[in-house]
């Protein structure tokens, strides 16, 4: 009986997280990353704003050069707003921009994503605040595309 009530009872679980999982969810999703990567590269700060949470976290792991020794470096949403209204990605040709989006995971109102665009990557998480989703954490670095 005991093992009935555990399969059951994952059974339940694992349906809640599928069924929360909808086609709508995932659209919004990945509207909120084009506006961040796409805002980025128009200079675009009214999308790049719509995609962001204002306590907004994006770092990076750097290394001194000079001790050796690692931190992050910090940006805000404020932060990246003004560099997407500076101009932001504008100077890299259209096509040029390479831009790759994946859903890694959404569980009720989270989501996790991984973009890679032209020079950098991102694994983002995403929360459902206020009915719309909005980019929260960003874990960054630079690649060579």
């Amino acid at each position: 009986m005991k093992k009935i009530t555990f399969i059951l009872l994952i059974s339940f679980i694992t349906s809640s997280f599928v069924s929360s999982q909808t086609k709508e969810d995932s659209l919004a999703i990945k509207q909120a990353a084009m506006n961040y990567i796409e805002g980025y590269y128009e200079g675009n700060a009214e999308r790049m704003e719509k995609a962001l949470h204002p306590e907004l976290a994006k770092r990076i792991v750097r290394t001194d050069p000079q001790s050796g020794r690692q931190r992050f470096d910090q940006m805000s949403s404020l932060t990246l707003i003004n560099i997407t209204k500076a101009g932001g990605g504008k100077s890299i040709p259209q096509d040029q921009r390479i831009f790759e989006f994946r859903i890694l995971d959404i569980t009720g109102n989270h989501a996790s994503v991984k973009t890679v665009a032209k020079g950098f990557f991102d694994y983002i998480h995403m929360a459902k605040w206020n009915g719309e989703w909005k980019i929260v954490n960003v874990l960054w670095d630079f690649i060579n595309n």
